[in-house]
């Protein structure tokens, strides 16, 4: 598969605070990220709240512009593209939101709603438009009814297939989903899941993939990153991650997942502490105060994310767990 979308060293800090009483500092929100998205596969972000998920996800797409680092989309450089340029390219990346209700003008139709990237690019006229609109909620599972109504009238999961729609209106290569099913019931999930790898089969989409929850996060993903404080500390397949995942922090994660049948539990870790803050993190490895298996080494070098195990499973740890596979739920499960 053609690379996509590259990125790399890509940083995203904050300068807050200021004035004459207050202290200025720096959120290190998103610090030293690099991966590369192919054409039609679907990468999983997950990671604890607060690891700079959803940050990456906007920093990509320049809704927020870098700190650093370096954005390359289809052998272009887009890094330092001005608002201007990234007009046309808004065509060609999208994003879900996790909440539609926030993210749909209530004052708006759906018609209206779904008609407004054709009219913000110029694309065909008042009828064609509206045949345009039709074909998305088809695509989508919604009636021509919807058309002449309002996101209100519409449940969770529904009005999440109007975002979709939106999203998917001009024809995108890549869809960065920020959490876009964690605000629904586990049985809207599995629906919405289901029609995002639909679409991305029907229109050879590239999917970024956030979410905190990692069953769901197997079933939809090829391969899967995994974010701790700003950093990706490992990449690997679906598969050879949830069954033989190096880093401990990885570990302490899936073993977390709740599996149904107590013959297949594995013991749960628990990390002590809390996760620090991203306005002073932790030199060397950020997990290291965390970590059983921090050395000295862990606090003063930080490790680079490398190839480990399997081909093309990459961890960032100077002591990687070459553990037995772990009892993890099945995708149905």
């Amino acid at each position: 598969m053609t690379t996509l979308l590259s990125v790399r060293d890509l940083k995203q800090h904050f300068r807050l605070g200021g004035g004459l009483l207050r202290k200025r500092y720096t959120v290190y929100a998103v610090d030293g990220v690099s991966f590369d998205l192919k054409q039609g596969e679907t990468l999983g972000l997950v990671g604890e709240s607060g690891c700079g998920k959803s940050t990456l996800g906007r920093s990509l797409l320049k809704l927020i512009e870098p700190t650093a680092g370096t954005l390359t989309f289809e052998g272009r450089d887009i890094t330092t593209l001005s608002a201007n340029e990234m007009r046309s390219l808004r065509q060609e990346m999208q994003m879900v939101f996790q909440d539609p209700a926030e993210s749909l003008n209530s004052r708006h139709t759906v018609g209206q709603i779904l008609e407004e990237p054709f009219i913000i690019h110029g694309k065909g006229n008042s009828e064609q438009r509206r045949g345009w609109v039709q074909e998305l909620l088809a695509k989508v599972g919604l009636p021509s009814s919807a058309l002449d109504r309002y996101p209100h009238e519409f449940s969770g999961g529904q009005r999440q297939r109007i975002g979709i729609a939106r999203a998917i209106a001009l024809k995108p290569k890549l869809l960065v989903c920020d959490e876009a099913v964690s605000a629904l019931d586990v049985s809207v999930q599995s629906q919405i899941v289901n029609l995002l790898l639909s679409l991305q089969q029907e229109m050879n989409l590239a999917i970024l993939f956030i979410a905190h929850d990692l069953s769901v996060v197997k079933h939809i993903s090829d391969r899967i990153a995994v974010m701790y404080l700003g950093k990706i500390v490992e990449l690997a397949e679906a598969q050879s991650l949830y069954l033989t995942p190096h880093h401990p922090y990885t570990q302490a994660l899936i073993s977390a997942i709740p599996v149904p049948d107590p013959r297949r539990r594995s013991q749960r870790i628990v990390l002590s502490g809390d996760v620090p803050s991203p306005i002073s993190p932790p030199s060397g490895c950020h997990f290291h105060q965390r970590c059983p298996h921090a050395t000295a080494m862990c606090s003063t070098v930080a490790p680079a994310l490398v190839m480990c195990g399997h081909a093309g499973h990459q961890v960032a740890c100077h002591h990687p767990l070459i553990s037995a596979p772990l009892a993890v739920p099945a995708a149905n499960e």
